[in-house]
């Protein structure tokens, strides 16, 4: 059969329905919400197999939550990513955008800021010096990691309370010295919902360089940031012929009278196709389609997800070695401090340095209503007390990232609640990140998810009458 497919745009805003379908072929065509990187491996997959496919973005570019940002000429990630050695969907995504050559690989090191102290963690001498804890507990911390990285029944993990999970292992003291801290500062109070399978895919995934066989965990990134790998994947996705239409604000889902699903976007243009694959947030994805059925639409929307403040600073020096300083003292208001420039070659920045400050939050905090000048005192006067030699006529540039809806809870019994990517409304169907169940959010995962999904909908699709 023939995979060649039709697209079609309706200039008319008035009425969606009353018009009549070109069609050029019996194959059906594929529209994707949302080009991020979700959206992008959907459509690269489904170009792969011949289909005509179509990528709706609202942002003027593609990239999602890779997007980058310019800072005083310096173009890098709104928010910071890591590759590790063991992310091998997303080598394979970069071999295949012809990216493989500029994969650099570094091996980095950790800190940790506690008791008002900043201390490497970066080797088991330095775990074993650590001042915060004594022997006893640094022993049952370290034996929770180890324990961790060997469970393989991640469905059990799902039915236990991570704080009971964690004390029952590492105890209470060391629970509420190192793991109590670190869970409030990613999930807030949500960590008292929250399973034991989100430690645990966050051990996996740093255990998972060991169980490959690769000799050491190195972390990598592409020269050029994730704006040169979201460039090569556009470019990729229009050799195979994929459409992608930016600044399409999607309004509502529609099916006509022929069974097609009319997307009705902000512009005058509308867009029909046989399937429609979103990838927006739950919530996002069922307000858009009314016609679901109450119950997914509950389901949807009963999903959490937790957003992100991330400011970014563009200073003119280092301000320590580590990558990642993780933090156990509650005043910071920050999650961590990710120095990009201890993995980042400093020449990729001007010879500067890309200081990163994360803090998760829930999606309707307060903290996104702020200005920006009020943010920018909150964070860098924190960043100040904990390197007091740093200062005001350090910083180059400031820029502040944020989204409301970065990764969903991972809830007891997480995977039971989660509703099916195969919606009521027949041709539509929604893939998102709510649908990683056994990792941590990450570009890897979302390109296994996008791919493991992909194979589910076409199966359905093609089981159809």
């Amino acid at each position: 059969m023939s995979r060649s497919v039709y697209f079609t745009s309706l200039n008319t805003r008035r009425s969606p329905l009353n018009y009549k379908p070109y069609m050029t072929s019996e194959t059906k065509s594929w529209g994707i919400l949302g080009g991020g990187i979700m959206g992008m491996t959907l459509a690269l997959r489904l170009a792969q197999k011949g289909y005509k496919v179509t990528i709706l973005e609202s942002s003027p570019k593609l990239g999602g939550l890779t997007g980058a940002i310019e800072m005083d000429g310096v173009v890098w990630d709104r928010f910071y990513h890591v590759i590790l050695m063991s992310d091998l969907n997303t080598r394979k995504i970069i071999k295949e955008i012809d990216l493989e050559n500029e994969l650099k690989w570094v091996e980095t090191k950790t800190g940790f800021f506690s008791d008002g102290k900043l201390y490497s963690m970066s080797n088991i001498f330095e775990f074993l010096k650590f001042p915060p804890i004594n022997l006893i507990d640094k022993f049952r911390l370290g034996l929770t990691i180890i324990v961790a990285s060997l469970i393989k029944d991640w469905k059990r993990m799902e039915g236990i309370p991570v704080e009971k999970w964690l004390i029952r292992w590492s105890g209470k003291s060391v629970f509420e010295k190192i793991w109590l801290p670190l869970l409030k500062a990613k999930l807030g109070d949500y960590y008292k919902e929250t399973s034991a399978s989100f430690i645990w895919t966050t051990i996996q995934r740093m255990y998972a360089a060991r169980r490959t066989g690769l000799k050491k965990e190195m972390f990598g990134y592409v020269s050029g940031g994730y704006d040169k790998i979201n460039a090569a994947f556009k470019e990729k996705l229009n050799s195979l012929g994929v459409t992608i239409i930016v600044n399409a604000q999607v309004k509502q889902i529609v099916i006509d009278h022929y069974n097609k699903i009319v997307i009705e976007t902000n512009s005058p243009d509308n867009y029909q196709f046989d399937e429609v694959i979103s990838t927006l947030p739950s919530d996002i994805s069922v307000q858009i389609a009314p016609s679901l059925s109450k119950e997914e639409i509950d389901k949807h929307a009963a999903i959490k997800y937790l957003g992100v403040i991330c400011p970014s600073v563009l200073l003119k020096r280092p301000i320590s070695e580590y990558y990642v300083t993780n933090i156990t003292d509650t005043w910071p208001p920050f999650t961590g401090i990710i120095e990009m420039t201890a993995l980042v070659d400093p020449k990729e920045l001007g010879s500067r340095s890309l200081v990163y400050l994360p803090k998760y939050v829930e999606s309707g905090d307060e903290l996104f209503s702020r200005s920006e000048t009020e943010l920018k005192e909150y964070f860098l006067n924190a960043l100040f007390v904990m390197y007091p030699d740093l200062s005001d006529s350090d910083i180059i540039h400031w820029n502040m990232s944020s989204a409301r809806r970065v990764f969903a809870l991972p809830t007891l019994h997480y995977s039971e609640k989660l509703p099916s990517v195969i919606t009521s409304l027949k041709g539509y169907y929604i893939v998102n990140s709510a649908q990683i169940i056994n990792g941590t959010l990450n570009v890897n995962e979302t390109v296994q998810v996008a791919e493991t999904k992909l194979e589910e909908i076409i199966n359905f699709s093609l089981s159809l009458p």
